[in-house]
């Protein structure tokens, strides 16, 4: 049989089998919790759809690239968000990251302008001067905490493309206060029983402060550009101007200020563990390093990248593509609103459904020698060999994420300036390991040594151009 999502009865449907390992009133729960990766790149060997209990409630685990792609844009596309969202909606209020239905398809079509080539080019400018801010003030020889370095830079470029007047200083020095620590609790808060989030525990309390503290700087930086009405090319800009084409009808000032909430969070977390794994494979593959070194002193000698550089950086954009495949994020959930057929499986109204970007991304099968970092896995001749739902490190549908460009123009930008100019090369530290925090898989933690270009290859003669 095709692989399908449909409501239609066929002669031939089966119940999903369970995976093995369920402990007796709390399911799978604990494997997901404490080994999430190991667990799920085990279920595909039990099927393209697997049945696991969190608690003792049933959820359905989807394997197969077909399917998911299914899930994401075919008829099983009317998938909800999913109960789990209600956890992060004091935060993220009721924006595109949260909505539903026909409000999402709205928001989603207020939101186009943000995006549009000629505002990426704008916001572009953003992105390479934070890169190059930062990275000039990296001393030779010091080791960083670069996924934490990378996670600050993330968080500064979307900020600063959100609000690029003097009008957003104060909101800007807010986020860089209060994100980290929501993004640090987002995970535990999902994880834990509503009844468990009212209390008020120091993590609670530490929370609640810094949603409000947030919150309140982005609404007052709102209400000033919403008085002061001035386009400053800027994503706050483009929120205040969108008008829907069908009812003339434009964002309130609340509503302007949920979906930059959603930005924030969006474009932190995923950029900045992708930008951290960048530099970590580059420094793991020389030969990868090299080639894209070439390539950035032919194109930029030195100088930080630009919009205008990016279709003069091939390379540096597959290394980027290769690190969202080997780094995807590790789980999006969804519910059914509906029974709904996935291939020959029956899956009940109201059900969970999640799958895992990771483990399709390291399927054998999809991607050979999955391990391996391989950014000519991108070349357009072998990329053009891959399902249409094999690669999804944005997602894919109506809820593939808006700002999918954005980020990947800032990370081919960011990541062609600081290599530019510098090597990162492996501290001496524990090894590195993966780890599956919120929806994205984070370094456990990344010390590296920053090592200036026109010196880096003679003082580490085994990794010389020349041996690579």
């Amino acid at each position: 049989m095709t692989p399908n999502a449909t409501t239609t009865e066929t002669a031939s449907t089966r119940r999903a089998p369970a995976a093995p390992g369920a402990l007796p009133l709390l399911g799978h729960g604990p494997a997901l919790l404490r080994r999430p990766l190991d667990f799920l790149c085990s279920l595909p060997a039990a099927g393209p759809v697997v049945r696991i209990r969190l608690g003792g409630l049933p959820a359905y685990v989807v394997n197969d690239a077909d399917l998911v792609r299914s899930v994401l844009v075919g008829e099983a596309g009317r998938f909800d968000q999913g109960v789990l969202i209600e956890k992060v909606r004091p935060l993220l209020g009721s924006g595109v990251g949260t909505a539903d239905g026909a409000e999402h398809r709205r928001l989603r079509r207020l939101m186009q302008p943000a995006f549009h080539k000629a505002r990426i080019a704008r916001y572009a400018a953003a992105m390479t001067a934070v890169a190059a801010e930062r990275s000039i003030a990296w001393q030779p020889g010091r080791t960083l905490r670069f996924d934490e370095e990378m996670n600050e830079l993330a968080l500064i470029t979307v900020a600063r493309a959100l609000f690029s007047s003097d009008l957003g200083a104060d909101a800007i020095i807010e986020v860089q206060r209060s994100l980290p620590l929501i993004l640090d609790e987002i995970p535990r808060r999902a994880m834990l029983p509503d009844a468990l989030l009212r209390l008020p525990t120091p993590a609670n309390r530490r929370f609640d402060r810094a949603v409000r503290r947030l919150r309140s700087a982005t609404r007052h930086v709102v209400e000033a550009a919403r008085a002061d009405g001035t386009d400053h090319g800027d994503l706050l800009s483009v929120l205040l101007l969108a008008e829907d084409e069908a009812t003339g009808e434009r964002l309130t000032d609340d509503q302007v200020h949920d979906q930059l909430v959603n930005m924030l969070v969006a474009g932190t977390e995923t950029t900045g563990a992708t930008l951290a794994w960048t530099f970590h494979e580059l420094a793991r593959n020389p030969t990868v390093e090299h080639r894209l070194h070439q390539e950035t002193d032919e194109v930029l000698s030195g100088r930080p990248a630009v919009f205008e550089d990016i279709p003069r950086l091939p390379y540096t954009l597959r290394v980027v593509q290769e690190a969202l495949r080997r780094y995807a994020p590790w789980i999006i959930l969804r519910l059914s609103p509906g029974e709904v057929l996935l291939g020959d499986v029956r899956i009940p109204a109201g059900a969970t459904v999640l799958f895992s970007p990771y483990v399709l991304h390291h399927q054998p099968e999809l991607y050979p020698d999955p391990l391996a970092f391989d950014p000519d896995r991108w070349l357009p001749e072998r990329a053009a060999k891959l399902p249409k739902g094999a690669s999804i490190p944005f997602g894919a549908g109506s809820r593939q994420c808006p700002g999918n460009v954005f980020a990947l123009t800032q990370a081919v930008i960011q990541v062609a300036t600081i290599a530019a100019r510098w090597r990162l090369h492996p501290a001496q530290g524990p090894r590195i390991r993966e780890l599956a925090r919120g929806a994205v898989v984070h370094p456990t933690a990344l010390p590296m040594r920053c090592l200036p270009r026109e010196h880096s290859y003679a003082q580490e003669g085994d990794r010389s151009p020349s041996t690579v």
